[in-house]
């Protein structure tokens, strides 16, 4: 994402303050933007901000007004042929009718040009290095119930949310399951290097007390005091 929680200003002599319709802010978590804060009349003690929330400030090229059912989503379309994306664009997504995943492709299908039913969409989850298709539970959930239960994005397994990045792929281009990069790749080899490493170090740590303690002496048990013992030899003529 463009907005980070470190950005360097301009000099003073550089510096415009744009209209609030020209910027986006963003609370930061783990250093990255997590929460958008809506340029509406809401004033920030509505919002229930933590001491020391650090907010980050996003440049926009034109005016924005975001709803309050506006859903701000990054989209990257799959580049055919090859396990890497074009560069995020934004889209926003009206989701007065539900956060449904029909709703949502036939969104990312109106906002690429395409059939609805030629594209597969997915949201990424960077701290996994996983990409979570989205399916159209409209045509493959029957029963009532379990389908009103799942089809909102709102709720697991997707919990979709401001700023997420949805990867489209054009099935008029190519058709395969795979929304993973070669950076996911290496994300999840570092991970799967850190979680060993992790295992060896707690494995040696209970070795290491087992050692200890099997090698620890058992203190004697004290002894009492020598009692005196008299012999009597008696006589037998």
């Amino acid at each position: 994402m463009p907005c980070s929680a470190a950005m360097t200003l301009p000099s003073f002599s550089e510096f415009v303050i744009p209209s609030p319709a020209f910027l986006r802010a963003w609370t930061v978590e783990s250093k990255r933007p997590s929460r958008l804060l809506r340029a509406d009349q809401q004033q920030l003690k509505e919002y229930k901000l933590g001491r020391r929330t650090e907010i980050c400030l996003e440049p926009l090229q034109k005016e924005e007004n975001l709803g309050p059912q506006d859903v701000l989503l990054r989209t990257q379309m799959r580049l055919p042929g090859e396990r890497a994306y074009a560069l995020p664009m934004n889209m926003v997504w009206d989701a007065a009718r539900g956060w449904t995943a029909g709703s949502l492709r036939q969104r990312v299908a109106d906002f690429y040009s395409l059939p609805v039913e030629k594209i597969e969409i997915a949201k990424y989850f960077p701290e996994k290095f996983e990409w979570l298709p989205i399916s159209s539970w409209n045509q493959q959930i029957t029963k009532r119930k379990k389908k009103k239960k799942q089809d909102n994005l709102q709720g697991a397994p997707y919990h979709l949310k401001d700023g997420d990045t949805i990867g489209v792929k054009n099935l008029l281009a190519e058709d395969d399951d795979d929304f993973s990069t070669v950076t996911d790749d290496i994300g999840k080899e570092k991970q799967k290097q850190l979680a060993l490493g992790k295992r060896k170090s707690q494995e040696a740590l209970r070795v290491q007390s087992s050692h200890v303690f099997s090698g620890a002496e058992t203190p004697a048990r004290p002894r009492g005091p020598e009692a005196s013992l008299s012999i009597h030899v008696g006589s037998f003529r």
